[in-house]
């Protein structure tokens, strides 16, 4: 495995995303900030132990089959959260293992984590970096291998909201500048049609974050993403519909979901 230095010491008084997320996935890698803000979210938004587990299980399948039925040996995860079973490169390594894949974080216990977990598998990459960083990324992933000119697929699952408005649709812009022709681009984010729980976890996790997040987006929004690409079938839906091959965990309200598919760059 490669690896970049840790820049920060790891905060346990203010809730990180990726171990709220760890959390809800039933995983131990968190701390009492960080169950105490998953209670408050889930007294907005209960569904919200069922949406994690669900989009995992998106981004299991999705990387499955664009390594099975596309082809693809790149991955880059960006803000890729804490390793939990199944990671992007155990699925793609399954399929092939010469697949190559880039881990992109700024957290530093996702860093921590994921290097002490990966340290024997040299086609595993975990860059210290913010994921806007793109051009870092793009020059650390072809030093590890990487080849410009074939496709790769990039990953955006449950990020976006992270990001301010004025961050996500240039960034996405960036990547489809630097990938390949046969390319695609993974991307979903929370939306609700409820303004309410948009608003209210929008307040909440800015709050416990002192504002590094962005937004729960709508529908319409997560569509803009997808400009210029080629939208696979079933098209952009709730990730739990996305060519589903298992049992859906059952959610427990309509509060909101994961919304986004997989759109292809240009031709193969």
């Amino acid at each position: 495995m490669r690896r970049n230095p840790i820049s920060d010491v790891i905060d346990t008084e203010t809730p990180s995303v990726a171990r709220m997320y760890d959390w809800l996935l039933g995983g131990v890698d968190n701390y009492a900030s960080d169950r105490a803000a998953c209670d408050d979210l889930l007294a907005i938004a209960p569904s919200s132990k069922a949406l994690a587990l669900n989009n995992r299980a998106f981004l299991r399948r999705v990387v499955r089959i664009l390594a099975q039925e596309e082809g693809i040996r790149q991955f880059i995860d960006h803000g890729s959260g804490l390793p939990t079973q199944d990671n992007v490169h155990e699925v793609a390594q399954r399929v092939d293992d010469s697949s190559k894949i880039v881990y992109v974080d700024n957290d530093p216990l996702v860093l921590a984590h994921g290097r002490s977990r990966l340290d024997q598998n040299d086609r595993v990459t975990v860059l210290d970096m913010d994921m806007r960083d793109t051009d870092a990324i793009f020059d650390a992933a072809h030093a590890a291998g990487f080849q410009q000119d074939k496709p790769t697929a990039a990953l955006f699952v449950s990020v976006a909201h992270c990001l301010k408005d004025d961050d996500v649709q240039p960034m996405l812009d960036r990547v489809k500048a630097k990938l390949a022709p046969g390319s695609f681009l993974v991307i979903c984010q929370l939306v609700s049609d409820r303004a309410d729980v948009r608003n209210r976890v929008t307040a909440l996790m800015s709050k416990v974050t002192h504002d590094n997040w962005g937004r729960v987006r709508e529908k319409k929004d997560v569509r803009g993403y997808f400009d210029g690409l080629t939208i696979l079938t079933p098209g952009l839906c709730d990730v739990t519909t996305w060519r589903p091959d298992s049992q859906v965990v059952p959610r427990s309200g309509e509060d909101w979901v994961e919304w986004g598919g997989v759109g292809r760059l240009g031709n193969a």
